[in-house]
């Protein structure tokens, strides 16, 4: 089961780019059980303010998945990319995890 509590020193957790074991780990497991070091990477990955943040939406419980983009002020709307749509949480959370490793990088996640 996957570790959702927050860690303190998770707002200065630096991602080296090459450390894309991180990403084949979570690909593999994306429920877990984590190593210790990837969940310091998830624990970054979710930390800081939530504007532009990257997350799901339910569309249909269990079974369709959208992404979604927290807005740059509390109180307005997010942003559901109603285009991007899951069938499977995994390949959702896949996705997701891409798109913050970019974040956190600059630099697209490529996996051999």
């Amino acid at each position: 089961m996957m570790d959702h509590t927050s860690d303190p020193n998770a707002a200065s957790y630096r991602l080296d780019p090459q450390r894309t074991d991180l990403a084949r780990e979570f690909r593999s497991h994306i429920r877990g059980p984590h190593s210790a070091e990837l969940q310091k990477l998830l624990h970054r990955m979710r930390w800081g303010p939530p504007g532009g943040r990257y997350l799901l939406v339910v569309l249909e419980p269990g079974r369709r998945w959208a992404l979604a983009q927290m807005p740059p002020e509390r109180g307005q709307k997010v942003k559901v990319f109603h285009d991007r749509t899951f069938d499977s949480l995994d390949d959702a959370e896949w996705h997701v995890f891409g798109l913050r490793w970019q974040v956190l990088t600059g630099q697209e996640l490529k996996l051999d």
